[in-house]
């Protein structure tokens, strides 16, 4: 990758970003300049190294890879229960999550359309969160 390569990505990230791809050509994210050293940022827009060599921000892309965006995500609303919600789509202008469905395909859920990079709302489930499986009472 070239410096300036991040156009392909759709906009939204600083030109002097680098889009990092794997080997099968998907998109796993940027290396952006930090000094003298680069820091590798994932699709959320997380910092997934900084301040290192171009080779361990390349490598530290590769590892984190991509599966997280497949995982269970917790929405924070407010004054409410925070809710399960799986990523739809995400680009450097937004982030569209939806209610998890279970695998129902045929049941509508909510969507919601998120700013990028990653707001603090949007994280990972931790213990006590609702699991959708568990009736509240």
């Amino acid at each position: 990758m070239t410096p300036g390569a991040a156009a392909d990505a759709g906009g939204g990230v600083p030109g002097d970003w680098t889009v990092h791809r794997r080997d099968d050509g998907e998109l796993v994210g940027w290396i952006r300049p930090d000094g003298d050293a680069w820091t590798a940022i994932d699709l959320l827009g997380r910092e997934a190294v900084a301040s290192v060599d171009w080779l361990d921000a390349e490598a530290a892309l590769e590892e984190r890879g991509i599966g997280y965006l497949a995982d269970v995500w917790m929405l924070e609303r407010e004054g409410g229960t925070p809710l399960r919600v799986r990523m739809l789509e995400v680009t450097p202008a937004r982030i569209v999550v939806k209610v998890d469905d279970y695998g129902d395909v045929s049941r509508a859920t909510e969507r919601f359309t998120l700013p990028w990079p990653i707001p603090a709302g949007l994280r990972a489930p931790r213990a006590g969160d609702p699991d959708g499986f568990t009736r509240e009472r």
